[in-house]
């Protein structure tokens, strides 16, 4: 949905008098805890003793971003690994790209260069009995192996998302972190999002009645040549140190260099657009809905631009990629009272387009009496219904909350009420939104030096290994329902870590 400037600002309005109505004693307790927004409001506080003296795998895309958002005053970083030269040189000196700035820029030229290993085999960095954790952003196909092997050398790990390329190997990991003691933390960062955690807080107040649909999306258009950053042409540099290392490459599951750069669009290395793009927002999705699990999925995905021979020739570069370049796909959630009745179900619907990028990624939250909308992790923005007594409502309407009839909130509205007071301090504590990257390396270290083994609700690591694995299935399984062209009922023993059934080996699923 495209909204004028004003429209904008009058839903950015909405959404902040609506968070300063549902947190407004948190929003007094944060001003007097005079901490850093994350600390206060996940409840980790300053780092007590030395900070955790981490390593990171992979500083490719996503390894980039977190190596330039680490925090510092929480996390040491003492070693980098990753066996292409061209992402050694990326950490050190970023990009260009404000999310990935480099290390140098961040820490300070003697700092990362003469404090901080570079390391092309990351054996050597797990060999160092210094390192007390690794954050690991390789390519999809390689996180279970790494994570594994981590954790049994004595380090405390935080992966990228997915969490694995099958849910077996999501309950190894798990597997391995119980058995090791150690903490498995995966980056599905919008559990550390303050933005996405307020909107929440809206959606439990019941502002926007019943949520019966959510649309969520990931646009983009990679249909121009060069375009595209998930097909790139191999770096020379790259090319010429990993040559002779095919047989250590296929250990992986790379065929060769250009399948380890290019890893995103080959089946048996990545994801596809739901692994990599549909997870976020599957996550968020299951977060506004009150952390549930699906009933089914079902789905269309296909080769609809880079598979049509002779049409759009002009504006595709030769392209071997294999995973799907459109995705469609359905999920039905449970309502609150769908043990009672089986008609209580939220449907969440889910596209992502390569050819097309005119709506920004994120989710529309559509409830009985208001609808949510989250855009790119960095703005969130409230429209009321329009109520049959008065038809105010809409995104012209500038909004305001009040006890109904029953004590509970409810939202009003006007078409020139200024801005409330709580709307004002709302905003001023949303208006720098982080998307959750620092805050949840933060929460990481504050685990390992406080020795944290606890499940989220008793303040352990919001996003551990059973928590990530669900947001695993729930994409993985929409893969197999568009591979089998079939609606698939998800069970609860894939949810299960200690039963060892998944959805890639159900043969009502793949039989």
């Amino acid at each position: 949905m495209q909204f004028t400037p004003e429209q904008k600002q009058l839903g950015k309005d909405n959404f902040n008098e609506a968070v300063g109505y549902s947190r407004r004693d948190w929003l007094k307790g944060a001003a007097a805890a005079g901490t850093g927004l994350g600390a206060f409001y996940f409840g980790y506080e300053k780092l007590k003793g030395e900070r955790v003296r981490v390593g990171f795998i992979g500083s490719g895309d996503e390894g980039s971003v977190l190596l330039t958002q680490h925090p510092p005053e929480y996390m040491e970083i003492v070693a980098v690994a990753d066996i292409r030269p061209t992402n050694l040189e990326r950490a050190k000196h970023g990009d260009g790209n404000d999310d990935r700035v480099g290390l140098i820029k961040k820490l300070g030229e003697k700092t990362a260069l003469t404090k901080i290993n570079y390391y092309s085999d990351y054996k050597e960095l797990l060999a160092r009995k210094d390192i007390e954790a690794v954050v690991i952003a390789t390519p999809l196909i390689s996180h279970h192996t790494l994570a594994i092997e981590a954790m049994k050398a004595g380090k405390h790990v935080l992966c990228e998302k997915l969490m694995a390329k099958t849910v077996t190997d999501c309950k190894s990991m798990i597997k391995a972190a119980k058995d090791t003691g150690k903490l498995l933390a995966v980056g599905h960062q919008r559990h550390y999002s303050v933005l996405y955690d307020n909107a929440y807080s809206i959606i439990k107040m019941g502002l926007l009645g019943d949520i019966k649909h959510i649309r969520a999306q990931w646009h983009r258009n990679n249909s121009f040549p060069g375009r595209d950053s998930w097909n790139k042409k191999v770096d020379p540099k790259d090319f010429a140190a990993l040559k002779d290392k095919n047989t250590y490459l296929k250990e992986f599951g790379f065929d060769d260099v250009e399948h380890l750069v290019n890893w995103r669009v080959y089946n048996a290395t990545g994801g596809g657009l739901m692994a990599e793009l549909g997870s976020h927002q599957l996550d968020a999705s299951s977060i506004f809905l009150g952390k549930v699990k699906p009933i089914a999925c079902s789905g269309y995905g296909g080769k609809n631009f880079y598979g049509v021979k002779g049409i759009g020739s002009k504006d595709k570069q030769e392209d071997k990629r294999e995973i799907d370049d459109h995705v469609y796909v359905t999920f039905e959630f449970p309502g609150p009272h769908y043990e009672e009745d089986q008609n209580d179900v939220a449907v969440v619907t889910y596209s992502s387009l390569s050819t097309n990028r005119l709506e920004p990624y994120g989710e529309q939250v559509m409830g009985s009496r208001g609808t949510l909308v989250v855009q790119t992790e960095q703005q969130a923005m409230l429209f009321k219904e329009a109520s049959p007594e008065t038809g105010a409502g809409g995104v012209e309407q500038r909004l305001y909350v009040i006890n109904g009839n029953d004590s509970g909130p409810v939202l009003s509205a006007s078409a020139s009420l200024a801005p409330t007071a709580s709307a004002a301090a709302a905003g001023a504590t949303v208006e720098k939104i982080s998307r959750g990257y620092t805050e949840e390396m933060e929460h990481f270290c504050h685990c390992i030096r406080n020795n944290i083994n606890a499940p989220p609700k008793d303040g352990g690591l919001r996003c551990n290994g059973t928590v990530a694995m669900a947001d695993a299935i729930m994409a993985l399984t929409s893969n197999l329902a568009m591979k089998h062209k079939k609606r698939i009922a998800f069970k609860p023993e894939w949810f299960d870590p200690e039963n060892p059934a998944a959805p890639e080996t159900d043969k009502e699923v793949v039989g």
